[in-house]
């Protein structure tokens, strides 16, 4: 099983040197460099070079850094996906997809490079677990303000208008074996509604959350990486169940509750999720 972290996934625009600069100095688990919706359309162009230059030089350390491209309907997806695959990011991030087949056309370019979708129009949920199927495909995109948009819904607190996708979407990638990552908050200087927001798409499965500003980096890296509680509750469960073993039998118990296979496999995945990210963020030092 892959233990990549990517609690936190931080978009940057891919027009803006400095912020390219600045992200190699962020403690995201991932980038997204930004050629969609964050550049402008006088810009495209001059963002696609830029942008493939930085990936090429790889400034960004242990950081996964995914390239975003334009829709290969605009006049620009094209050469954006041609461009990133001779760059060779970790992987090509498609916005707006809605088949399978929008996945082998960017394989067909991309050859050996990891695709993301972007999941983001009614169309594109209804289809998730066909495109979760596509080969090549590694990691699924919430994008809840297009998604919105589509719906014709309001971003309110509990999500409630956005549930039925976001669990459409989850159970496509889980059923694949995919990572995928929640929507992005849009208040950035709202640090309790951020928190709320992520212990909900942590305790509804997400890997972590896709960003809009670095100061949203503490909150999502703390609330989607695991608690010291918790670990110490992961390797109590385990070191219970496999004295239960050598014992020749019985049941495990840890703090009143009976240990069972299911348990002992998420606490193994819990510390392996820990060490991978106590790796990155030495690496990154």
């Amino acid at each position: 099983m892959n233990h990549r972290p990517r609690r936190s996934v931080l978009y940057m625009p891919g027009s803006k040197s400095r912020a390219l600069d600045k992200a190699a100095t962020l403690p995201a688990d991932a980038l997204i460099l930004d050629l969609e919706d964050a550049v402008s359309p006088t810009e495209k162009s001059a963002a696609r070079d830029l942008v493939c230059e930085a990936v090429k030089s790889r400034p960004f350390g242990p950081r996964e850094v995914i390239v975003r491209i334009n829709g290969a309907q605009t006049e620009w997806g094209g050469a954006d996906l041609a461009a990133a695959a001779d760059a060779r990011p970790d992987a090509i991030l498609l916005p707006k997809v809605e088949s399978p087949d929008d996945i082998a056309k960017a394989r067909a370019v991309a050859g050996d490079i990891a695709i993301w979708a972007m999941m983001e129009t009614p169309r594109g949920l209804l289809n998730a677990d066909a495109i979760a199927a596509a080969p090549g495909l590694a990691c699924m995109v919430m994008g809840t303000n297009d998604l919105a948009k589509e719906l014709h819904a309001s971003h309110i607190p509990g999500r409630v208008p956005m549930i039925a996708s976001l669990g459409l979407a989850l159970l496509a990638a889980r059923a694949h074996g995919l990572a995928i990552i929640d929507g992005v908050y849009n208040a950035f200087k709202d640090d309790e509604g951020l928190r709320v927001e992520c212990e909900q798409g942590r305790d509804m499965g997400f890997d972590g959350k896709t960003l809009i500003h670095p100061a949203q980096l503490a909150v999502t890296n703390e609330v989607f990486g695991p608690s010291p509680e918790a670990l110490e509750e992961a390797r109590a469960q385990i070191a219970a169940f496999e004295q239960t073993e050598a014992s020749g039998g019985g049941v495990a118990v840890v703090n009143g509750r009976i240990v069972e296979n299911l348990h002992v496999e998420n606490a193994r995945r819990l510390l392996a999720e820990a060490d991978a990210i106590a790796t990155l963020e030495e690496a990154a030092r």
